[in-house]
């Protein structure tokens, strides 16, 4: 087994696909559905398949982010990732080291509904796996 996707729940479609346009995901596909709403797919450059999906359903209501904590994603040099969305205006927050100076560099970031994402570079040697 494997995760394939995780979904938000988005109130501005076209807001939310050009914050994520500019963090880097691209659109794979549409689904329209019947109320009017529509869900679109979108992944990453270095993914195979989708892996975010922004569902947009007005009918359904405001749009109340909770009981999720974060979406993290993976980046080769944090200081140009920062730099590129800093350049996009899309506000990523100062490089951290939650676990010391040997570990993960992160920054936040926080999409136009309230999604937390947390952008992780890895020290060398990559991040830990099982057993670690």
């Amino acid at each position: 087994m494997k995760t394939i996707l995780f979904a938000y729940r988005v109130s501005d479609l076209e807001r939310s696909l050009a914050f994520y346009r500019a963090v880097g995901y691209t659109e794979l596909g549409t689904v329209p559905f019947d109320d009017g709403g529509k869900l679109v797919w979108l992944k990453l450059s270095g993914e195979t398949s989708v892996s975010l999906e922004l569902v947009h359903r007005p009918a359904a209501g405001p749009v109340e982010p909770g009981g999720f904590e974060h979406l993290a994603i993976e980046v080769e040099s944090l200081t140009t990732t920062i730099d590129r969305l800093t350049t996009a205006d899309l506000h990523p927050g100062l490089p951290e080291h939650p676990g010391g100076p040997e570990g993960p560099a992160t920054s936040w970031l926080v999409d136009p509904d309230g999604y937390r994402i947390e952008l992780v570079e890895w020290p060398p040697g990559g991040p830990p796996t099982v057993g670690d």
